[in-house]
């Protein structure tokens, strides 16, 4: 039997574990044009929490009582399909299940022998895309400037400082633990760090980090830290919005300061973007990122979790703080 893992419930406020349903159905068999595929590595990232909201965004709801899915590394493990051969390693937008059949639209082949495949779901993936195409689309980054980052210790965070380095700007990261500013700075380059859940007043500790104000911020959490780092910005900054982690679980929609005047004074540029805002930019991006991965420019982290019973317990655990970079699981 083939093992599923369902939405069950839409979560009010932060997910638990019931609002997950394990289920079984027949391993499917593939027909002419499809390929049949075993999941390997499954990605669990904080945006999915928006997919459990019956409500429009840049990409459909989860269905209630169907299978999740995220980005994942599976082997094809029979063919009938011309443009796949045995033993390929694929990634794409796949659903939580053991195995699945697919007739191969969206997917892109990997090499393992080029890099970790559990590297093209992280630093090779959506990923250090995400990253480099928000600091060059919208960031516009330039040496000399000073690069602030939230979630510096996460997938993407962590990406977007080791870029800000190779393009010689001064580095200050944002986390939520003193081991994890030791760590950006240590093995990611950053200049200096915050570690948010200590400090008593952001605002005065994003102004000590960065005396020279702040050139373009990264922004992965949203919330008062956002507020903190837009009291911050220099004439002419820029901030990019990817994602808002602090936010995803609100019921209620959050009342802030409000940035227009700060927008007008300073002539800033506040964008959000996703990623799928620029595919046709992927292959530069990627080509870029191998480069800079194979001349040792580029590292990253990883936090596997083994098992696919425990997909839903790692989802969870992001909101907790206990990735250390990239959330996988190894199924």
């Amino acid at each position: 039997m083939n093992k599923i893992i369902l939405l069950k419930h839409r979560p009010s406020g932060k997910p638990t574990l019931e609002d997950f349903k394990f289920s079984e159905e027949e391993k499917p068999t593939p027909k002419d044009g499809e390929i049949l595929l075993k999941t390997l590595y499954v990605s669990v990232d904080p945006y999915l929490r928006g997919r459990m909201r019956d409500e429009e965004s840049y990409i459909p709801p989860f269905k209630l009582d169907q299978p999740l899915e995220s980005s994942i590394i599976a082997e094809v493990i029979e063919s009938k399909n011309s443009n796949f051969k045995k033993g390929e390693f694929v990634s794409g937008l796949l659903k939580w299940k053991e195995y699945q059949t697919a007739a191969g639209n969206g997917l892109n082949k990997v090499n393992k022998e080029a890099a970790p495949l559990t590297a093209y779901l992280g630093v090779l993936g959506l990923t250090g895309i995400t990253a480099y195409l928000g600091l060059k689309k919208i960031g516009d980054l330039k040496g000399g400037e000073t690069l602030l980052v939230s979630g510096a210790a996460g997938a993407v965070g962590s990406v977007v400082g080791q870029i800000g380095k190779i393009m010689g700007c001064n580095l200050v990261g944002i986390a939520g633990s003193d081991e994890k500013i030791e760590r950006i700075k240590e093995k990611f380059g950053f200049d200096d760090g915050i570690n948010y859940k200590t400090a008593n007043d952001m605002k005065k500790a994003i102004g000590a980090a960065c005396p020279k104000g702040v050139d373009v911020y990264f922004d992965n959490v949203g919330g008062e830290i956002l507020d903190a780092a837009m009291a911050n910005i220099n004439k002419f900054g820029r901030v990019i919005n990817c994602g808002a982690i602090s936010l995803y679980n609100e019921e209620k929609k959050p009342v802030g300061p409000r940035h227009e005047g700060t927008l007008i004074k300073k002539s800033v540029l506040m964008q959000g973007f996703t990623i799928m805002d620029y595919v046709k930019d992927f292959g530069p991006a990627i080509n870029q990122l191998s480069t800079w991965l194979k001349d040792g420019k580029l590292t990253y982290s990883e936090t596997i979790v083994e098992g696919f019973e425990n997909i839903p317990q790692a989802f969870l655990d992001l909101f907790e703080g206990k990735n250390k970079g990239k959330m996988i699981v190894k199924v």
